[in-house]
């Protein structure tokens, strides 16, 4: 029998175990639609946001939720080549001239898309700390202090019946104020960009705490991503 040498293998060896021990920093989307609008990159690994989020739901709300948002916004966009080369927000900031066998649809899954992006955008492993710079100055304004902020976002996330979101946004004045949206409704349909997001759709949170809705609220600020959130707030 031909002997291998150890330590032709040793450097194969070594990338194997290499590869498989260093943690996923992202999950890269699968192209599985034919459209304009693409499932975006998610910028960490499903298990990142542990243990406040789960892996398993990151993995269902990324891939079979969101997916689905961008697969039937596609299907429907694909209908009316006019509309293939406008953006997510041109599409929902102008739902009422849409053709009318496709308005609800992109409304629906063009507002989950838009939501969806924006939502993993402003999460993040190791985050959860405080907003700086002036976005703080401006919450401890609005509101009273940071704390005073977080106890009123959360009261909109869970007076919101069913499913939605609550949303941080600065309006046309440029002043912050929190609402909350029905369903994927999205503040940009209305031509107001929100700065940060919240789903409160059972399908985030009920694997890990079912119907506990406020605990997943409470838990859920130990990963949101301030300096993202800021700059959407200086855009």
């Amino acid at each position: 029998m031909k002997k291998i040498k150890i330590n032709k293998l040793f450097p194969l060896i070594c990338a194997i175990l290499i590869s498989v021990s260093l943690p996923m920093r992202y999950v890269k989307a699968e192209d599985k639609t034919q459209g304009p609008f693409k499932l975006p990159d998610l910028p960490y690994s499903y298990n990142a946001l542990e243990p406040y989020i789960d892996a398993k739901t990151m993995e269902i709300h990324y891939l079979k939720h969101h997916g689905a948002y961008v697969e039937k916004l596609n299907a429907a966009v694909n209908k009316y080549p006019e509309l293939k080369g406008k953006t997510i927000e041109e599409l929902l900031t102008s739902l009422d001239s849409l053709p009318d066998d496709i308005k609800e649809t992109v409304r629906n899954n063009g507002g989950g898309h838009y939501n969806h992006s924006l939502f993993w955008t402003i999460m993040g492993k190791d985050k959860g700390r405080e907003p700086k710079g002036e976005l703080k100055v401006d919450i401890e304004k609005t509101f009273g202090s940071f704390e005073n902020f977080k106890k009123e976002f959360k009261t909109s996330a869970l007076d919101r019946f069913g499913s939605g979101w609550a949303w941080l946004i600065k309006d046309k004045d440029g002043k912050l104020q929190i609402i909350s949206t029905a369903n994927q409704d999205s503040p940009i349909m209305s031509g107001i960009t929100p700065i940060m997001g919240l789903d409160v759709w059972e399908h985030a949170y009920y694997l890990k705490y079912q119907n506990k809705r406020a605990e997943y609220i409470d838990n859920w600020w130990n990963v949101v991503n301030w300096e993202e959130v800021q700059k959407r707030y200086e855009s």
